[in-house]
């Protein structure tokens, strides 16, 4: 299981950030991110569409995943377009897009409404698709301007490294000295010393990348003040901890292990990229509150 874990990780993470380095020179329209993204979506929706089946909802796979991606799709419309303010500003286009598209949702339903029952469930079930993937990952793709084109991929990076440190730090030290159970009845692996490894794990995962990423990214340029960055990657991992739960409440509920069988060890993409999407939004939120971007 460790030799697997590892192992796809040593394929995944290189080729990942090959195509952020490819879309960072490709320029600030980051068409390569919103491909990449959409194709995370389309995967992702699939995922939990057959989780909620499995709860006897019946959730269209079609209708989520189409209003989610047309929301991810806004967050990118200033960065093609040239608009008057408010137009301009990203977050207003994810807001209406949502907002519209939850109205459309019951539209859709009440449309399709013949007799009572299910319907409620089904409604429930296509927004939880919804928000969970197309609204958490357009506010999420938004690091990717928060501290200006050339450096929007240092700030996706400390996301990726604080969170998955995170979740390294909860494993290991939750594995091999973790015996008191987190949450048994949610979350039976997960242990209160795994809780600290997280937090020790996103922390240094932090330090370290904002310590020498900065400099590649712009050269001579020193990075953030130890303080600020230690606390970021602590508060990624608290969250990102949050959201592997949130995740694992999903698949509990719906008495399955794994969101998929599509890669060992890691189970389905929802599985990979569960605390990174649930701590989007705060990471975004901590870029533009702690003294993270010093040029």
């Amino acid at each position: 299981m460790l030799a697997w874990r590892l192992g796809i990780s040593a394929i995944l993470i290189p080729l990942l950030f090959l195509l952020f380095r490819v879309d960072l020179r490709a320029g600030e329209e980051a068409l390569i991110l919103w491909a990449f993204c959409l194709l995370v979506l389309i995967r992702s929706t699939f995922e939990l569409k057959t989780l909620l089946t499995r709860r006897n909802m019946q959730p269209t796979w079609l209708v989520p995943t189409l209003l989610a991606g047309l929301t991810v799709t806004s967050g990118w419309m200033p960065h093609w377009f040239n608009f008057a303010a408010p137009w301009n500003e990203s977050l207003v286009w994810i807001s209406m897009a949502s907002s519209l598209s939850i109205l459309l949702f019951f539209l859709n339903r009440a449309i399709l409404f013949r007799e009572p029952g299910q319907q409620m469930e089904t409604l429930g079930a296509e927004l939880l698709m919804f928000t969970y993937l197309g609204v958490l990952i357009a506010v999420t793709t938004q690091l990717r301007w928060v501290a200006g084109a050339s450096m929007g991929y240092l700030a996706i990076g400390s996301l990726i490294f604080a969170a998955k440190g995170g979740d390294i730090g909860a494993y290991f030290l939750g594995r091999y000295f973790g015996k008191a159970k987190l949450i048994p009845r949610l979350s039976p692996g997960k242990t209160r010393v795994g809780g600290y490894g997280a937090l020790l794990g996103g922390g240094l995962a932090s330090v370290l990348w904002f310590h020498f990423a900065t400099g590649q990214f712009m050269p001579g340029q020193d990075p953030p003040a130890l303080w600020a960055t230690l606390l970021y990657g602590v508060i990624i991992a608290i969250v990102g901890l949050v959201g592997d739960l949130a995740e694992s409440l999903i698949k509990r509920d719906c008495e399955q292990k794994d969101s998929a069988a599509l890669m060992p060890a890691f189970g389905g993409l929802l599985d990979l990229i569960d605390s990174v999407i649930y701590a989007g939004p705060v990471a975004l939120l901590l870029w533009y509150i702690l003294p993270l971007q010093t040029w």
